[in-house]
Formats: structure tokens, sequence, C-alpha cells
């Protein structure tokens, strides 16, 4: 499942040159990542998003399968078609093409959606464990050094990833919702939308 970072923002908005002028405050920072990967719950929501998976990459390996099976049928019978029957077949299979990939389409959207709903009451944990540390300890501002952070260097001293994971495990993990429906509109799961659809 691939999560984004959630603190980043604050290193992002802030900007290394706003650190010069804001003597006398205090600052921490943390890698988002490995929060995440140790976050209580992560293992759960991952386990069931990937069992919410196993019907809806059946149906789009059972589209696809429809669809190669009219397309060797027609590359078989092609010679022995009539010019109308031909278009007439071709125009078959590309109605199918559009909309195998517009049902895959629609799917990869569901999967999206099912994955942010089982990660959002982890993130909210990991949220408030993070403001109240910034409270806890006085932080002005906590930055985040996953990749993509503006943030090169920092002393190690500063860093509390560990801390917030320790507060995480501490905290009661609140469980990802069980086997709700996929609906509407984040990255595309593994094993769905890989397969190019076939071409006539």
């Amino acid at each position: 499942m691939r999560l984004s970072s959630f603190v980043g923002a604050c290193a992002l908005v802030v900007g290394i040159p706003a650190l010069a002028s804001a003597q006398g405050q205090k600052f921490a920072y943390v890698n988002s990542a490995a929060i995440l990967q140790s976050a209580p719950g992560r293992a759960e929501a991952e386990a069931q998003f990937e069992k919410d998976m196993t019907s809806m990459r059946a149906a789009v390996q059972k589209l696809s399968d429809s669809l190669n099976t009219l397309q060797e049928v027609y590359a078989k019978e092609e010679v022995s078609l009539s010019p109308a029957a031909k278009e007439t077949r071709l125009k078959t299979l590309r109605e199918k093409q559009a909309d195998y990939q517009e049902r895959v389409q629609k799917m990869q959207e569901q999967a999206q959606a099912r994955e942010a709903e089982l990660m959002q009451p982890i993130m909210d944990n990991v949220r408030k464990v993070l403001d109240d540390i910034r409270a806890e300890a006085g932080f002005a501002f906590i930055f985040d050094v996953a990749a993509g952070s503006l943030i090169v260097s920092a002393d190690k001293n500063l860093d509390i990833t560990d801390r917030v994971v320790s507060k995480l495990r501490l905290a009661a993990p609140r469980a990802a919702p069980a086997a709700a429906r996929p609906a509407g509109p984040t990255s595309a799961p593994a094993g769905l939308g890989t397969k190019k659809p076939p071409t006539a």
C-alpha cells in the first residue's frame, strides 16, 4: 500500500530560511516513512486491503480474458470475413476495449478510495501523537525528513521518530474499517491496472 508523507507540509510551508530568524524556538524532526511502517494497525489495514482487492483483481482478469478471446477468434476468422463483417467485428472489439479500460479505471479509483479509508484512522492517530508531543515538548515545528523534504542535513539529537513510534504503540490502536464497500475517488494498488488491454 503506498502511503504519503503527512508532516512534510510543515517543512514545505516554513522552509529552511525561516529557521535562521526563529531564534529561541525549539525544533524537531521525524521520518514519516519509518513512523508509518511501524504504526499500529498498518499491517491489519494492508491485510484487509489485499483481501478486498482479491475479488476486484479477479473481475479485471475476467474482463481481460473475455477481450483476449474475442481478439483471438477475430484473428482466426479475419481472412474469411467480408469487408463489412470485418468492420462490424472490429467495431465490437473497439467498444469492448473502451469498456474494459473504463471499468479498470473505475476499479482503480475504488481501490484508491478504499486504501485511503483504511489508512485514515491510522493517519489521524499519528497526527494526534505528533500534536501531543509538539505541545508537551514545546516544539515550534516538527519537520519531516522523509523523501521529498527540503531538509538536507540535521542534528540526529533532534530526531524524535522513535519517540513518536513508542507513543503510538502505547496508545490504543484504532481498528481499520471492516469490509466496507469500495466507492468512488489515492495510487493504483499492486496487481490492478498493470495489465495492458489487448489491442485489435
